[in-house]
């Protein structure tokens, strides 16, 4: 179910962008997944604003959210009335950031197993990459500078911190544990879904900039 709803659309649509670099007389299987990685990320830019800003909007809350804590503690129910006035105050919903994320996973999952299981007709070879159907392991690199995983682990650092206001000892632990665990793993993928990762990120990286500056605008 999950296959023909999403992953086989998703490897049309990569076909589809393949296609159109034959057309423009440079197959390319690496600027194909570039595209449909782009143009996935701006289908989903909608959720993606309501996800940033319900999530910067629970930070800004932080502080006052702390100091509420500090001052009941010993009163869990008053903390708790005291917390949802705060969110009606300031109309915030803390699971609104949830539900974009929700509706957008079915489809980052599929372009996931699309790429990871799309079956390449002709050659793969990308700039320095040998094949985007290999990962970039140490016994049979197809990165043999090991690039791609080294972009994934820094974009999703920029990624991270970009959206992290207050570095709490639990956010700095993310902070370094989650870019090395993508760049490891990215090692054992495919490098067709690591260049996905890192352009991913970067789109991100740039809607969010986006985002934040016309909010400071505002």
């Amino acid at each position: 179910m999950f296959d023909t709803l999403v992953t086989h659309p998703m490897q049309q649509a990569l076909t589809f962008f393949y296609v159109l670099t034959q057309k423009a007389g440079f197959p390319s299987y690496g600027i194909a997944i570039i595209l449909l990685t782009v143009a996935i990320k701006i289908l989903l830019y909608p959720l993606t604003v309501k996800q940033v800003k319900s999530m910067k909007a629970m930070q800004d809350l932080q502080p006052k959210m702390k100091a509420l804590q500090e001052k009941y503690k010993d009163n869990k129910e008053k903390l708790q009335m005291e917390i949802g006035e705060l969110y009606k105050t300031h109309k915030v919903n803390p699971l609104s950031g949830c539900l974009p994320l929700i509706v957008q996973m079915p489809l980052l999952m599929g372009i996931f197993f699309a790429i990871k299981e799309y079956q390449y007709e002709g050659p793969t070879k990308f700039l320095w990459i040998e094949s985007l159907q290999q990962g970039t392991s140490l016994a049979d690199p197809s990165d043999p500078y090991f690039i791609i995983p080294l972009l994934c682990a820094a974009t999703t650092y920029l990624q991270q911190k970009q959206t992290t206001t207050e570095m709490t000892q639990q956010n700095k632990m993310m902070l370094m544990f989650m870019p090395l665990f993508i760049g490891y793993i990215t090692i054992t993928f495919p490098a067709g879904l690591g260049i996905y990762w890192v352009v991913s990120n970067m789109v991100q990286i740039a809607q969010q900039w986006f985002m934040y500056r016309n909010s400071t605008a505002a």
